[in-house]
């Protein structure tokens, strides 16, 4: 079974950093679609940065030139540099990851392009 496990999460004051990882097993993260969630209390999930096929990655437009997502396929693994963090970046972050995506159109934010989700970790950022 494909599993997702994200780590990295915490606390940190506004303008801090913080490097979430999301490990996979049973998938190999290099040249698929992947990408990071977050989901704050009463919001819906929004999609904060993507990947495909190692190509050019894609960002929210709240998080364009804070966030960094890259790879480690040697790992399998995903991370998120989060920098420059905003009260407003508070939320449970969750990684996912497609299991067939061959063009990269069908790689986006919709919730419906991922088939496996990880069980989220949590950042809050205090001002």
């Amino acid at each position: 079974q494909v599993q997702l496990v994200e780590s990295g999460g915490g606390s940190v004051q506004a303008g801090g950093s913080l490097r979430l990882s999301c490990v996979a097993s049973a998938y190999s993260t290099g040249g698929k679609c992947m990408g990071w969630f977050r989901q704050a209390p009463g919001k819906e999930r929004e999609g904060v940065a993507r990947i495909y096929n190692y190509g050019t990655p894609i960002y929210g437009d709240s998080v364009k030139g804070r966030f960094i997502i890259s790879q480690d396929n040697a790992k399998n693994t995903l991370y998120l540099q989060m920098n420059s963090l905003k009260p407003e970046d508070s939320a449970m972050y969750y990684c996912a990851a497609a299991a067939y995506c061959s063009r990269d159109y069908c790689c986006h934010f919709g919730p419906t392009a991922y088939d496996y989700w990880g069980q989220g970790t949590q950042v809050t950022v205090s001002s």
